[in-house]
């Protein structure tokens, strides 16, 4: 079979990149969740919430990196149009509750400075990935067929592509009424954060969903894995804050297991967490 097109350099170069800004967010949340007013761009007053964030940001690394070592297009392309909305929707997050980030003479100058680094990143990365993506369409777009998924495999990315597509949504556009779904408290801002999170994970659901390709699935799974790994150890460490009398969270601890699985399945039969797609020999 033809592994089909390569990856365009440029677009190795910002997954690379996006990769390594997403780790040092990740350090700022997960590992000093109650420091986010000296080493974030924004105070989160709950702990849990920014291990959320910051086991999230973690993730995508997974992602990323999957999706820029992949030997040709095919495996990379489910990373770019997940990671553009996510970027593109957070930069929105941020102008709308700008009051918010630490901006002002008031905070440190390296607080103020890691402010305006956060805005540089977000809303540089959307039009870096769109001339990135303009080259690899000038390289090529050709992918070999789709291997196709198993059926319960593809119910289970549509039906997390609902939810998290939905509920993001609602948090994105009603922060102060969606936030009743989520099972900790939420400020409109954190909801929007993680409404962010939710509608970029509901892309790459939906994206896999339709590209009915298992090699293609490796990024997600990579970043599935990852995402349900971080976030059951911030709920060891923070899940107190959680509502455990509710339905809520025992539907997202359901959440996190189904997507588990499903990225665990995905590594089994792609090949491992960092596995490249593997380029066919030349002929003779």
């Amino acid at each position: 079979m033809e592994a089909g097109a390569p990856v365009a350099p440029p677009v190795r170069r910002i997954l690379f990149t996006a990769s390594v800004l997403v780790f040092l967010a990740g350090v700022q949340l997960f590992v000093f969740p109650r420091r986010t007013d000296e080493f974030f761009a924004w105070t989160v007053a709950s702990p849990m919430t920014a291990v959320f964030l910051g086991a999230a940001y973690w993730s995508a690394v997974g992602l990323e990196v999957a999706a820029a070592r992949a030997e040709s297009w095919a495996g990379a392309r489910i990373a770019l149009p997940a990671v553009f909305v996510f970027t593109a929707l957070t930069f929105v997050v941020t102008l709308v509750h700008l009051d918010l980030f630490h901006l002002g003479s008031e905070f440190e100058a390296n607080t103020r400075f890691v402010t305006w680094l956060w805005m540089a990143i977000y809303g540089g990365v959307p039009i870096v990935m769109v001339i990135a993506y303009r080259d690899q369409r000038r390289t090529s777009l050709a992918v070999p067929p789709p291997t196709g998924l198993p059926v319960l495999v593809r119910a289970v990315l549509a039906g997390l592509a609902l939810l998290f597509l939905g509920l993001g949504t609602a948090l994105l556009v009603a922060p102060t009424w969606a936030d009743g779904a989520w099972p900790w408290a939420l400020t409109p801002l954190t909801a929007r954060a993680i409404g962010a999170w939710l509608v970029g994970l509901g892309v790459a659901a939906a994206h896999a969903r339709h590209l009915d390709d298992a090699p293609s699935l490796r990024p997600l799974g990579a970043t599935g894995a990852l995402f349900a790994l971080f976030e059951t150890i911030a709920l060891l460490r923070e899940g107190g804050e959680l509502d455990w009398g509710g339905v809520s969270a025992w539907v997202y601890v359901g959440v996190l297991a189904a997507l588990g699985a499903l990225s665990l399945w995905s590594l089994l039969v792609t090949g491992g967490l960092w596995a490249k797609r593997v380029r066919p020999a030349s002929p003779g």
